[in-house]
């Protein structure tokens, strides 16, 4: 995946993601599934590479697509990321687009979702400088307590689980992080800590397949840089029309998407609608990175953002 002198093609991703780091595990699974990509790609006759989105030097009128893949420093330099979006977006066709991005940026959009008629983790989104009220909301709230976290965010980026138990610890952190940045309260969901949570990786509007993220002993978070682990999972036929669902009630078709659900005792529901820079794990089925490599090339000759 060499970059060439004028790539078609670009996988967006982190500058700290750029160079290989041996025995680093994290860094191998996001350069082996952006090689899958890119190979798959470069089968297409496309040539490929991977720039980081914040390369001031970088010629965005020069790819013919850019692909949001591993850009997951967004969510801690938002307004750098929100211009950047704003100046690129004209010069070259982004995937997914830009509409969509903005819309996904903040996890209110969890709440336009449920009025779509989409099953969500109850939410309660909480505006900056508002009243955080948890000793309140900790009592109204069933045993297994409250997870706050903030609206922009990403790998569980100041995610909290808080309960009784924790309460006076955990409030003087959070109502000083209220203060700068809206944030999100749901109650706890039980099922993640024994069975994890359940992801659906979708592809121009198909289900593709599904992965079980497990937390480690004793934690809730269930990415890899906490701990957690992954297994594949063979969705049923229930869980991917939910899956699909959940992808079609967005307000712009995403070429791909991540649905992140939980098995509550109601069903399974929504935590999170991933379409900025899911990881999409290839790794368990190299075959979706070249469907999605073959869904962009169909949406090439569309109009630009």
């Amino acid at each position: 995946m060499a970059p060439s002198a004028a790539p078609e093609i670009v996988l967006l991703t982190d500058e700290r993601l750029l160079g290989a780091r041996p025995g680093d595990a994290y860094n191998a699974n996001v350069h082996h599934e952006e090689r899958l990509l890119a190979a798959a790609f470069e089968r297409r006759g496309r040539s490929v590479a991977r720039v980081a989105w914040s390369d001031a030097a970088f010629d965005w009128s020069r790819p013919r697509a850019a692909l949001f893949r591993s850009t997951w420093d967004y969510f801690e330099r938002p307004a750098e990321f929100a211009a950047w979006l704003e100046r690129v977006a004209p010069l070259t066709r982004l995937i997914n687009d830009a509409a969509l991005v903005r819309w996904n940026f903040d996890k209110r959009y969890l709440l336009e979702l449920a009025e779509r008629g989409v099953a969500i983790v109850p939410t309660e989104r909480l505006e900056p400088g508002g009243a955080l009220e948890l000793e309140r909301r900790v009592a109204a709230a069933p045993r297994e307590g409250l997870v706050v976290k903030p609206a922009v965010s990403g790998a569980a980026r100041e995610t909290w689980r808080v309960d009784a138990a924790n309460l006076a610890q955990r409030a003087p952190h959070l109502e000083a992080l209220l203060s700068r940045e809206a944030l999100l309260v749901q109650p706890f969901e039980p099922a993640i800590a024994t069975r994890g949570e359940l992801s659906f990786i979708v592809v121009a509007g198909r289900c593709r397949h599904a992965v079980r993220k497990l937390p480690k002993q004793g934690d809730f978070r269930v990415q890899d840089d906490h701990g957690g682990t992954v297994r594949s999972h063979v969705p049923s036929r229930a869980e991917i029309d939910f899956a699909e669902r959940a992808a079609a009630a967005a307000p712009y078709p995403p070429l791909y998407a991540r649905v992140d659900a939980v098995e509550s005792a109601a069903g399974l529901r929504l935590m999170e609608l991933e379409v900025i820079e899911p990881e999409l794990f290839f790794r368990f089925r190299p075959q979706t990175a070249d469907e999605l490599a073959e869904a962009c090339e169909r949406g090439l000759g569309e109009s630009r953002n």
